[in-house]
């Protein structure tokens, strides 16, 4: 099976720069940074919107999320509830992970001779 297809177009993603993996509801999906900005102005309810997982929003929510989690399974804040909230703050590091192993890792960083 191919991963680097475009969910959107349905056309191959080339390279890591043109590539952006959003999740929804426990779905990684992988997108061309152009069909994800058309995907976002068809989404009209809260409930069916896709978040980016890979960029600066990505990176910015699995920074906070691993301190958070830090933080609560370290000290005795909540307790035993702590520590479950701890361990469901780690869902947005794990699709992080995912992504980078299912489909950023099998893109080169910069494709020279790109297919328009």
């Amino acid at each position: 099976m191919n991963t680097n297809v475009c969910r959107y177009c349905y056309k191959e993603i080339q390279d890591r720069d043109e590539l952006i993996t959003a999740s929804n509801w426990f779905r990684v999906r992988p997108y061309h940074y152009r069909c994800f900005d058309l995907l976002e102005q068809d989404t009209m309810t809260i409930a069916g919107t896709w978040t980016p997982v890979n960029g600066r929003a990505g990176l910015i929510t699995v920074i906070l999320m691993v301190i958070f989690a830090a933080a609560l399974s370290m000290t005795d804040f909540l307790g035993s509830i702590g520590d479950l909230i701890a361990i469901l703050a780690l869902y947005p590091i794990f699709l992080r992970i995912f992504s980078f192993v299912v489909f950023e890792s099998r893109l080169p960083k910069y494709a020279e001779n790109k297919r328009r």
